[in-house]
């Protein structure tokens, strides 16, 4: 088991790397993320949303398109996705639709302020858990105080310019 441990902080740390990359990046979010299986990177990123125009260019699906252009293809049955901050409902069900065996979050719901996520108290892990296959497996909070520093914290008087998904 500590060997899992320690492969995950590995790849935290690398999708750390993308998430402060994103957040010194113009039209970018300090949020990253990197796709791994067989011990090597297929896919990674950063949040390119504000880069790109493109409202579903979140860390995780920008590397899930380039895991698929790399493996010429739109499974990544056998991956694991390592992202600083629990995935939203979109990258979620993304990811179930990728066939994606593994998912591995730093930051989570409750360490950060509540705007990285849907309202109506809608917990994207539970969408996870409930979906449509039973063989993709969650694990929460590697390097949660790390990925939640790239953050604004839970309840933080954030001026209404500098909001998201408000």
């Amino acid at each position: 088991m500590r060997d899992k441990e320690e492969t995950d902080i590995h790849w935290m740390r690398h999708a750390l790397r993308n998430a402060r990359e994103g957040g010194a990046a113009k039209g970018c979010n300090p949020i990253g993320c990197v796709i791994v299986r067989d011990g090597m990177v297929i896919g990674e990123g950063h949040n390119e949303v504000g880069l790109r125009r493109d409202a579903t260019a979140h860390a995780e699906i920008v590397a899930m398109r380039r895991a698929g252009a790399f493996l010429r293809g739109a499974e990544l049955r056998g991956a694991t996705l390592y992202s600083t901050l629990q995935p939203c409902g979109m990258c979620g069900m993304a990811s179930i639709w990728a066939k994606i065996g593994r998912i591995v979050y730093g930051a989570g719901r409750g360490d950060v302020h509540d705007m990285y996520f849907e309202g109506r108290h809608l917990n994207t892990i539970d969408i996870l858990r409930d979906a449509y296959r039973d063989d993709t497996s969650l694990c929460a909070g590697v390097l949660a105080q790390e990925c939640a520093a790239l953050y604004f914290p839970p309840g933080a008087d954030i001026p209404k310019e500098r909001r998201y998904n408000c």
